[in-house]
């Protein structure tokens, strides 16, 4: 997946060292897995002001960037070895702007507002959806089933979201009298956010082992039907993700019934 969704991860780290003077410590943070996720806050905020401005196809693609950016730096981090709590509290600070902020005002500027107080109520409960989720995720780390997220990831709902906006913006395409299916949308997305369904997370995947051929062959495909539209590749590929929780829980419970 995309940003294979990513989570909120000890991305960098505060460090401190003993030096020469006299053994006294050093404190600081580390530099490089900081930059990413400051960059994925810039995106997120820029996101914000964009949709405030009614340039929402720019702020669709910033939250995309952001997600990126965030996909990034907790790989930095753990490349470089300067993973810590400081790092984690930064890029969860960093992913409620980009991921729980930004997609709930992008939608609210785009298409909500003109319902009123129920445009404001979905908005708030994607918002609302997205901080809860992030908080249950960093008191689980290390307890759950690493194959698996609890919930939809911040980052993909926010990408569905982003990209539904995205795509009609591209197109020229009109909501008009779709305010109210699209409140209950990114309403669904915020509550699949604090939901119970399994999301596979792709994290047992191993990048660097060895793979047929045609997995390679179909990646390389991929990547040519994306380039045809972005925008619409990108939004099926997360819709169908944010489907795939309750695809995959209906499934279980016919089988289980069965």
């Amino acid at each position: 997946m995309t940003d294979q969704p990513q989570e909120p991860e000890a991305v960098s780290s505060e460090s401190s060292d003993a030096g020469a003077t006299g053994g006294r410590r050093r404190r600081g943070v580390y530099l490089l897995p900081n930059l990413f996720t400051t960059g994925a806050l810039f995106s997120g905020f820029y996101a914000v002001v964009a949709g405030m401005n009614g340039q929402f196809e720019a702020a669709a693609i910033a939250i995309f960037v952001a997600m990126l950016l965030d996909g990034l730096d907790g790989r930095v981090a753990r490349m470089t070895n300067t993973q810590s709590e400081f790092g984690a509290e930064y890029d969860s600070l960093a992913d409620m702007v980009s991921f729980g902020v930004a997609p709930a005002l992008l939608a609210y500027s785009w298409a909500l507002g003109d319902l009123g107080k129920l445009g404001f109520f979905a908005a708030f409960v994607y918002a609302a959806g997205g901080a809860l989720r992030l908080a249950r995720f960093n008191t689980q780390i290390g307890s759950v089933d690493k194959r698996y997220f609890i919930g939809l990831p911040s980052p993909a709902a926010a990408a569905t979201v982003a990209g539904l906006v995205w795509v009609c913006d591209e197109f020229e395409l009109s909501v008009a009298g779709l305010e109210v299916l699209i409140a209950g949308f990114v309403a669904v997305c915020g509550v699949l956010m604090v939901s119970n369904t399994l999301y596979y997370s792709f994290k047992d995947v191993d990048f660097r082992g060895k793979v047929p051929f045609w997995i390679l062959a179909l990646i390389v495909l991929a990547v040519g039907v994306i380039s045809i539209s972005t925008s619409v590749s990108l939004w099926l590929l997360f819709l169908l993700y944010t489907a795939s929780g309750p695809l995959l829980w209906s499934w279980r419970k016919m089988r289980h019934r069965g």
